[in-house]
């Protein structure tokens, strides 16, 4: 396993992160949370240190089945949790956003699931418009003092806005942002590579990128013009469905035809290049992967250990570099 620093603090996590909202299963009636625990006790005995997981991924299921399946590995584990989205399918006033009253009502809740008496990162989901980023911040802040918080970020923000917090926190003396998660792949470029990783570079934030396979796009068994495969969210779930046309374009089919032919170069797979495009870029400090089953995160772990050449990455730069504005949440 490949490990590295998180943004400017002295914390190691693995290059690879375990994402845990297990969109196969989650939302599933026939949820196997065995299977689940599995494939995380998988990731963790292969080297992966660092589990990132959200209050919001099926409204608590998530953060319990990893809560179980740390029983006894906690120490070994860098985790991760987010707050911000609606708790439950009718939300009540306070059900979500980013006010003092929401996030301190959230944070014990996610310590009850995961069973564990600190987060090791709290991301703020997404941004909140109706609530001043100070008053977040300051709730924030308190958490980290009080132990039940080791570091903060942001996900999804614009740059604008992560200017913002770490301004307001420099201002107010607070603890602030130590790192951003976006989504980052060659099918999404446009999202952290204008703005965002300058401004991480100078302010020196770490970069954890979500989506590195687009939902699966980039594994080469999506194809233009061709019928998504059953048994895949492209085929059958919305809006994943409805969209498929308008995310595997022919630009993209490109991008996925390169892939399969620079993994036979190197006897990789199309998933492990499009990893390990994200891996050779110096400011990331981890890729979130999306497996849902031990296999999955076997093929992810192909993406560790080698390099592609110059010319590979310039192709695949170029091929990606006008790839249709489109993101998958």
């Amino acid at each position: 396993m490949e490990y590295n620093y998180f943004g400017n603090t002295g914390m190691q996590v693995s290059r690879l992160c375990l994402g845990a909202a297990f969109r196969s299963y989650l939302f599933n009636p026939n949820y196997d949370e065995a299977h689940i625990i599995r494939t995380i006790h998988h990731a963790l005995d292969a080297g992966i240190n660092f589990i990132d997981t959200a209050n919001f991924y099926s409204y608590g299921r998530s953060e319990e089945t990893v809560g179980k399946a740390l029983k006894g590995r906690r120490d070994d584990v860098v985790l991760a949790t987010k707050v911000r989205q609606r708790v439950r399918d009718n939300p009540k006033p306070n059900d979500e956003g980013l006010s003092r009253y929401h996030i301190m009502r959230e944070v014990e809740r996610s310590l009850s699931r995961l069973q564990t008496d600190h987060i090791d990162i709290y991301w703020l989901h997404i941004v909140d418009d109706n609530t001043p980023i100070e008053e977040t911040l300051r709730a924030l802040d308190d958490l980290v003092r009080s132990g039940k918080v080791r570091y903060i970020g942001c996900c999804n923000f614009p740059a604008w806005q992560l200017i913002e917090g770490l301004w307001q926190s420099d201002k107010a003396q607070l603890n602030r942002f130590v790192a951003i998660q976006n989504q980052y792949s060659l099918l999404n470029r446009w999202e952290i590579e204008p703005d965002l990783a300058p401004a991480c570079k100078k302010h020196k934030l770490g970069i954890v990128t979500y989506s590195p396979l687009m939902i699966g796009l980039l594994t080469g068994l999506f194809r233009h013009g061709q019928t998504p495969p059953v048994g895949t969210p492209w085929a059958d779930t919305s809006p994943y469905r409805e969209k498929f046309a308008n995310f595997m374009t022919p630009q993209a089919d490109q991008i996925v035809q390169a892939l399969i032919e620079i993994g036979q170069a190197h006897g990789k797979s199309p998933s492990q290049v499009a990893i390990r495009w994200i891996l050779e870029h110096d400011n990331i400090s981890s890729v979130i992967l999306g497996p849902d089953t031990p296999a999955h995160v076997d093929d992810a772990l192909g993406a560790l250990g080698w390099h592609l050449s110059a010319d590979e990455r310039a192709l695949l730069d170029t091929l990606s570099h006008y790839a249709p504005p489109a993101k998958i949440a």
